[in-house]
């Protein structure tokens, strides 16, 4: 049997799955939700590059990412911080869709799926 690693599971979710060199992530959102969506963004993209760092691998590696905005209109200020943050040629397969947040100040939440 496959081993199955999870990071700082709690009894709700686990921050990252790793089976068989993928990388599954929690949904990732802004650790300061006082944060415009810029802010939001550019927290939720280092907690990611920090989740894939601690597995050993970066967001050359992604394959899926899947984004959440509370207002669609901010996906342009999303974008802006988005597409500089992937490596040239690199984009994952993506998703980015307007949706109602568990908590009122969440602005964005990303959740990847990235390979070793």
């Amino acid at each position: 049997m496959s081993k199955i690693i999870r990071t700082e599971p709690n009894p709700i979710l686990s921050k990252v799955v790793e089976y068989h060199g993928f990388l599954f992530t929690q949904g990732f959102v802004a650790r300061d939700l006082s944060a415009d969506i810029t802010a939001q963004t550019k927290d939720i993209l280092a907690q990611i590059d920090e989740a894939l760092e601690l597995h050993g691998t970066d967001n050359t590696r992604l394959l899926q990412a899947q984004i959440w905005l509370k207002d669609i209109n901010d996906r342009d200020a999303l974008n802006a911080v988005w597409g500089p943050w992937l490596p040239k040629d690199g984009a994952p397969a993506r998703a980015c869709v307007e949706a109602k947040m568990a908590h009122p100040d969440v602005l964005v939440e990303i959740m990847v799926i990235a390979t070793k």
